[in-house]
């Protein structure tokens, strides 16, 4: 069946919707990857999947049979490069895993709504609003008494009595250091990087504790915290 004008129009609306709300939540939540990315990228899925329908609907009038999902097929491995640019590395820390991840699944909900599947392309739109709000809260209930990491990025100019005094603010602390990193800079200065893993019980007491000597040492010019997490040890 030949698509009319109006059927485009509202397959397009429905993947702009889609698009709309997931990147609104992104965009609200200080993602690399917002509202208008999330739109583009749902709009040009759905493009796609009519553009396959209409060659179909053109061609099969000659006797051809092409398949008219081939076209999204593509769109489904090519979105993978575009959400590999929102994943950012902070010394050794990596950020951006749920946003490539939101972005393909905005692929998939665009090609839905371009093959005219509405209720999936809505359905999936609210699922994945509740994974990436209702369930990120859970997530931070769940995790809220076990371990805990900081990621710190420390600049000195002693990197061997930097890294002593680390390790012994860590033994005070009652903390573990992992994925230690050190960078020789520009006017003998050095960079360290390190995860600080806090046991359970007062990790939060304990972190303040740990940051605000490591960053009252002498031999210390500047301390950073990239990230933090609960996570299960």
């Amino acid at each position: 069946m030949e698509l009319q004008i109006s059927e485009i129009f509202l397959r397009l609306l429905c993947a702009m919707i889609v698009g709309l709300i997931i990147g609104t939540e992104r965009e609200y939540t200080h993602r690399p990857a917002g509202m208008r990315t999330h739109i583009l990228v749902a709009l040009g899925s759905c493009a796609v999947m009519i553009t396959g329908e209409l060659i179909f609907a053109e061609y099969k009038a000659y006797g051809a049979m092409p398949d008219p999902a081939r076209l999204s097929a593509q769109v489904i491995t090519g979105v993978g490069f575009l959400g590999a640019g929102t994943i950012l590395r902070e010394g050794p820390s990596v950020k951006g895993l749920t946003t490539a991840a939101s972005l393909w699944s905005v692929a998939c909900l665009g090609i839905a709504a371009g093959a005219g599947y509405y209720m999936v392309a809505i359905a999936g739109m609210i699922f994945i609003l509740v994974t990436l709000t209702i369930f990120e809260a859970l997530q931070k209930l769940m995790l809220r008494n076990r371990h805990s990491f900081q990621d710190y990025i420390v600049d000195t100019t002693d990197v061997v009595s930097a890294l002593e005094t680390v390790n012994q603010l860590s033994a005070e602390c009652s903390c573990e250091l992992s994925q230690i990193g050190a960078q020789h800079l520009v006017n003998d200065s050095y960079r360290l990087t390190f995860r600080a893993t806090f046991g359970r019980g007062n990790t939060k007491s304990r972190r303040t504790t740990f940051f605000q000597k490591v960053a009252a040492n002498s031999v210390i010019t500047s301390v950073q915290v990239t990230d933090e997490h609960a996570a299960v040890k």
